[in-house]
């Protein structure tokens, strides 16, 4: 038997969930795939916030000068001199280009992290973590698959 108390909270909870629904829809439908030649494992990284296997990126190699680019919408994202090797198997750097992301928490395995979205398109790129190495003190562990390499010349 509901309680009135209980009553409320459904209510309460129904019309908030009411309220938020339309924010997740427009925030949903920003992820758009603008890329059609994404391979299914990009797509199930970048629209389902998946991870690629660490080690498996050719662009943990990468030593050129150039920029780092969003492989579905083509942004620019990271600058070359940026990178470093984290050792964790997926490209780092030590900072975005400026407005280059919007971040969220995310809970999943059981921990608080920041999750970083490409700003112009709105798909998952990594994680952001405190323990880089430069003045920034960040770590964007980043998926390779996300990134598209332009060299500078």
């Amino acid at each position: 038997m509901l309680t009135k108390r209980k009553t409320l909270k459904v209510l309460g909870a129904s019309f908030i969930s009411l309220i938020l629904l339309p924010f997740n829809y427009l925030y949903s439908a920003a992820k758009k795939i603008i890329n059609p030649e994404l391979t299914d494992e990009q797509k199930n990284i970048m629209f389902n916030e998946g991870t690629e296997r660490p080690f498996t990126s050719s662009l943990l190699e990468e030593k050129r000068v150039g920029f780092y680019h969003c492989a579905n919408c083509g942004a620019k994202l990271f600058a070359s001199n940026a990178k470093f090797d984290s050792g964790t198997g997926w490209p780092s750097f030590s900072e975005a280009l400026p407005g280059a992301f919007n971040t969220k928490i995310d809970y999943s395995f059981g921990m608080k992290r920041i999750e970083y979205h490409c700003a112009n398109c709105g798909v998952h790129h990594g994680h952001v973590f405190d323990d880089g190495p430069s003045s920034t003190g960040k770590r964007f562990c980043n998926n390779g698959l996300c990134l598209i390499f332009k060299p500078e010349n």
